[in-house]
């Protein structure tokens, strides 16, 4: 695939995200008019939940989905308080919710408090709200863990198995996407992958694509499956297609 196809392409697929300490309400109104391209507009807006309202006032009529983060950065096991943070989020318009999966636990083989935590935020977000895990697979790392937390997210009710929060010091890789899909490829639910975390570039989002097509299919290559979040993907993606090349 060319690079202006596949930027046309991962346009609609992309979650546009603006995930900082320091975010503004204009800040989010930036964002949510750039979500809207010449081209198309991107899959999704992923911001805090004190921002959802602005954003679907900003984005009504779009068909763009509102989603949100909780249990983040962190990835505690706190059930009390992912219950608040998420409820909270739908409360204020969150249409996907992206989860924190408890790493520190799954590194402890705790794997029934993880277990718990993705069943308890599955049942939470219920049938209309996307549930994305983010795994933290910079600092899982092992193959066999990711394989094994994969697992553990699809036996329990997550609609997508994300890589990472963005916020450490690795963050998705094409090793631990390839992990990941081939895990859901073998299991017996269709659940959707989100690479997320230092995707900058076409060259970066290709990776992930060819991977997807490679495992899953091109079909199941859709905004209904397959996400990438990044904050500035975007504008090189609208660069390669006006540059022709």
């Amino acid at each position: 695939m060319d690079d202006v196809t596949a930027a046309k392409h991962l346009i609609h697929l992309l979650d546009l995200t603006s995930l900082n300490k320091d975010d503004t309400e204009s800040r989010i109104e930036k964002l949510c008019k750039k979500a809207q391209t010449p081209y198309g507009n991107v899959a999704a807006v992923c911001i805090y939940p004190k921002f959802l309202p602005l954003a679907q006032e900003m984005l009504a009529d779009t068909g763009i989905k509102l989603a949100t983060v909780v249990n983040f950065p962190e990835g505690n096991a706190d059930l009390s308080k992912l219950r608040a943070e998420t409820e909270y989020a739908l409360e204020k318009g969150a249409q996907e919710i992206d989860a924190v999966f408890p790493y520190k636990n799954f590194l402890n083989n705790d794997y029934q408090t993880c277990a718990d935590f993705v069943a308890y935020a599955s049942k939470l977000t219920g049938k209309k709200h996307p549930l994305k895990i983010i795994l933290e697979t910079g600092v899982i790392e092992k193959s066999a863990l990711i394989a094994e937390a994969t697992k553990i997210c699809i036996a329990n009710g997550a609609n997508f198995v994300k890589t990472s929060t963005g916020k450490t010091e690795v963050s998705a890789t094409p090793e631990a996407a390839n992990i990941i899909l081939e895990t859901i490829a073998s299991g017996r639910r269709n659940v959707g992958f989100k690479a997320s975390g230092g995707i900058r570039t076409i060259d970066d989002a290709k990776k992930y694509l060819v991977l997807a097509n490679a495992i899953m299919g091109w079909k199941w290559v859709s905004p209904f499956n397959f996400r990438i979040g990044a904050s500035s993907l975007l504008d090189n993606l609208i660069e390669v297609i006006e540059r022709g090349y």
